[in-house]
């Protein structure tokens, strides 16, 4: 059966000794992120992660979500009761805001707590996950009513939330909805229209679920395509003045999709027939309030891969440890046993390194990529405000593209390590593969992240971003050039950021004449970023490790410059490739015709 442990030791290294978190004290939230109670807090989410949310990720799995002829939904067995811990234990609020309910605490530490979660139980976690983007959706942009209606009851978790952008024929290309909202004469809209793929669509664990759903103002003044969306909010059942629930809307579940993965969350149909809906914010103005949730689910759906990729290995190591078979290759390892555990062999060594190496430098990115944008919300000096939002934009779709699909080739890796028993249910290899492939395609599929990337990011605000990040990392290049044991993560570093800024002028100069020269490299560019990103989080962490060495012989921090090593010598040398595939620009790729496909 699969296990999960909670990587705390990693946690309060990145935390504590990269990030140094103790040093923003000063502000808001982080005031009260004390090192006693960020501990308590670690502490916690763990014990939720493995001790309820965890066993129930094989068996739910294999039950899934049941649909009656009402069209209500059941979720598997214990999961309310699960749900009901998660609530009572005021996770849904961690880092939401104090004025309803939240706890106010740093986005950073959230992170930590998500990716706990995920890896413990990913299907589980999209219930109250999508509430929190359907909660800063309205927080950013909802009426002081709405916020005061709809906030309080969501961040405790008695109600959930969800988003419904795609239709059946249209995902990406929002512009092509169907779904309409008829005005009504007291400011309402009825809504009618089908929306597929909503997770948590449909479920008893909440007593309503408030809907977030894109469509369009019927009448001549509405503008076509994307222009032309708007964002209303949809409760499952209407709220009374008192904020006592009310009739059931005209939303109901059509189906669930039967799906490749997390089985145990209700991916639904939703249908909706006049239901009663509020516009959130202006009209035709829905993809700004829409994005504030798509950005912050797709830095969820980042920490998904890095979930999926940090489970995979642990229970892939355990049995690397365990299983016998063959000899090492330079002789007996353990003699008094009739074959030696295929830990020893070097190809199961890289397979288990490759993964580790991704798993310690991701987190160590993601981590310091939520500082940022705490930082943006919460700094008192307006340059770091600047610096932290510009962070969050630029690496918002290389974490949410590179993480996953790292994470999912790195569930597929750690399944190998099992052999044949890594296609058995039982071992729980073949669910780590299957849950972290969604990853890959919801909230954005990665090519369309890469086309983010190279289309919008580098090129928002002249360019400010993408300068910025270089400026970064000549920055820290410089401050610790002096630092002999850190030579060869610092070379490293140089190297990546050099090709990455070759990749970054080749896609400026060649990408404006011919834009499928962008799209066409899109994707090794957001690798060569993601590799970057990497490098100086290595780079971080092995300075912090070094400084630690000099007073603590704690085996943690050689395991850390070890593992740092073999990410700069085993596969840093990738961005090399990437940059190489990237200037070949879109003549190999649209050489073919069409008819000779």
């Amino acid at each position: 059966m699969p296990t999960y442990k909670a990587p705390l030791r990693d946690y309060r290294f990145i935390l504590n000794e990269v990030l140094q978190i103790q040093n923003y004290a000063n502000l808001d939230g982080f005031s009260e992120a004390t090192p006693d109670l960020v501990d308590a807090i670690l502490e916690g989410a763990a014990q939720l992660a493995e001790d309820v949310l965890q066993p129930l990720n094989l068996p739910g799995d294999q039950e899934g979500c049941t649909r009656h002829p009402d069209g209500s939904v059941t979720t598997p067995k214990g999961y309310k009761e699960a749900y009901k811990a998660f609530t009572e234990g005021g996770w849904g609020g961690l880092t939401s805001d104090p004025a309803f309910g939240g706890q106010g605490l740093p986005h950073v530490l959230g992170s930590c707590f998500s990716e706990m979660v995920s890896a413990a139980n990913m299907a589980f976690v999209m219930y109250p996950g999508l509430s929190h983007g359907a909660y800063s959706a309205i927080h950013v942009h909802g009426s002081d009513e709405q916020r005061a209606t709809y906030l309080p009851k969501i961040v405790e978790g008695t109600w959930t939330g969800t988003m419904n952008l795609t239709e059946p024929h249209c995902g990406t290309d929002l512009g092509l909805m169907r779904t309409k909202a008829e005005p009504q004469a007291d400011g309402t809209y009825k809504i009618t229209g089908t929306k597929i793929f909503i997770s948590a669509g449909e479920h008893d664990l909440s007593e309503n679920i408030i809907h977030l759903v894109l469509a369009k103002i019927a009448g001549p003044d509405t503008p076509a395509g994307i222009k032309g969306v708007s964002l209303f909010i949809v409760p499952k059942f209407l709220v009374n003045a008192d904020g006592s629930l009310g009739a059931r809307n005209g939303v109901t579940c059509g189906a669930i999709e039967h799906k490749m993965g997390i089985h145990s969350n209700a991916t639904c149909v939703l249908n909706y027939e006049d239901a009663t809906g509020y516009l959130i914010g202006e009209a035709h103005k829905g993809m700004r309030a829409m994005f504030t949730m798509m950005n912050e689910a797709r830095l969820g759906v980042a920490v998904q891969g890095l979930s999926q990729s940090e489970v995979a290995y642990q229970n892939a190591v355990a049995y690397a440890k365990e299983r016998l078979q063959g000899r090492s290759l330079s002789g007996p390892k353990f003699p008094d046993k009739p074959a030696d555990p295929i830990i020893v062999h070097p190809d199961i060594r890289r397979a288990l390194m490759n993964i580790r190496a991704f798993n310690e430098g991701a987190r160590a990115l993601m981590l310091w990529t939520s500082l940022q944008g705490d930082l943006s919300h919460k700094s008192t000096d307006e340059a770091a405000r600047t610096f932290g939002d510009d962070m969050m934009s630029v690496l918002t779709p290389v974490l949410k593209g590179y993480l996953t699909d790292k994470g999912y080739a790195n569930a597929t890796e750690a399944q190998q390590v099992y052999g044949g028993h890594g296609y058995i249910v039982e071992t729980g290899a073949e669910q780590f593969v299957r849950d972290a492939r969604i990853a890959m395609i919801y909230e954005g599929a990665n090519g369309v992240q890469a086309l983010d990337l190279v289309g919008r990011k580098l090129a928002a605000n002249g360019g400010r971003a993408i300068f910025a990040w270089f400026k970064l990392l000549d920055d820290f290049i410089a401050e610790k050039k002096g630092v002999a044991d850190l030579a060869p993560f610092i070379a490293g570093l140089k190297d990546a950021r050099a090709k990455l800024e070759e990749g970054t002028t080749w896609l400026m100069n060649n990408g404006l004449a011919n834009p499928d020269n962008a799209g066409a490299g899109s994707m090794d560019y957001l690798y060569l970023f993601g590799l970057t990103g990497l490098a100086y989080a290595w780079a971080r962490m092995a300075d912090a490790a070094l400084a630690a060495k000099a007073n603590d012989n704690d085996a943690f921090y050689d395991n850390k410059l070890i593992t740092g090593r073999y990410f700069l010598e085993r596969m840093l040398p990738d961005a090399g490739a990437h940059l190489a595939k990237l200037k070949t620009g879109a003549a190999p790729l649209m050489a073919l015709e069409i008819d000779a496909f």
